[in-house]
């Protein structure tokens, strides 16, 4: 019996330090989940868009679609969330459309037909590289551009909006930080200690001076609900929380007119109404 117990201890010890050691090394692989196919597009809504190729700062050449309103309210950066790609995010893109905002969606490095391999300063340089591209290339005002992150992309469009000088920023279902997601998924590890990703979105708030919305809902599976209003309470003013209904992957989906109405007067409010 003790000679049992003590090899269930042992064997409980080994498995809980080769998950930990798991934890250590493949981080990258609980983080990004990219997907190389784009199985849709645009058109399948009937909305005309633009294949879009451009080029990070370390040369890592990048796609994204852009797809035009007529008479645009103004221009959306779109940074989507850690799994697939852009050709999973048409429901969002026609939200946009509905809305009277042109949209710019791009994919990370190693997702769908960008190149490289995914990391936390890949992304940041990838979504630096698609506000230069709106603002360079597009002759786009940055006063006329809007950055929207869901998730993950949450994390980055704080980061990116922390350093540019855009009308807006909207956070959607975004956690505070890698290091406080990591010890809500993994309590019984030193997950802050183990995680070697910032993503930090709580101190980018910090920084950012164009108007903000915040936009989670408390049913969320993923993203525990108190780390938007942590991120929420460490923002200056002008700032909004919209709180929807749904959990993490459909909850804009699911909120439906209440989504969009909110979405849509605080977009209103930072510009020239919609015609």
């Amino acid at each position: 019996m003790y000679q049992t117990l003590v090899s269930l201890i042992l064997l409980s010890v080994f498995v809980y330090l080769c998950f930990g050691a798991t934890l250590l090394v493949n981080q990258s692989r609980f983080i990004f989940f990219p997907d190389s196919v784009l199985s849709a597009t645009p058109a399948q809504l009937g909305l005309t868009y633009r294949e879009v190729d451009f080029t990070g700062a370390d040369g890592v050449k990048l796609h994204g679609w852009l797809i035009p309103a007529e008479k645009a309210g103004g221009t959306i950066l779109f940074c989507h969330g850690n799994a697939g790609n852009i050709s999973h995010r048409l429901e969002t893109i026609d939200i946009f459309h509905r809305l009277g905002y042109t949209t710019f969606i791009f994919d990370y490095r190693g997702y769908g037909r960008s190149e490289g391999t995914p990391s936390e300063a890949g992304t940041y340089l990838d979504a630096e590289a698609a506000w230069n591209y709106l603002v360079g290339r597009e002759k786009i005002a940055p006063a006329e551009i809007i950055i929207f992150g869901r998730s993950l992309g949450g994390a980055i469009a704080a980061q990116l909006a922390a350093g540019v000088a855009a009308r807006a920023c909207v956070l959607e279902s975004v956690f505070s930080s890698a290091r406080d997601m990591a010890a809500d998924m993994y309590p019984l590890f030193p997950a802050r200690l183990l995680c070697r990703f910032d993503y930090d979105t709580e101190a980018a708030v910090k920084k950012i001076s164009c108007p903000l919305l915040i936009i989670h809902s408390p049913d969320d599976d993923i993203v525990p609900f108190s780390h938007s209003r942590r991120i929420f309470a460490a923002a200056g003013e002008p700032k909004i929380f919209l709180q929807i209904r749904g959990n993490h992957n459909s909850g804009f989906l699911l909120s439906g007119r209440q989504y969009e109405t909110g979405l849509a007067d605080f977009l209103n409010r930072t510009g020239p109404s919609q015609p």
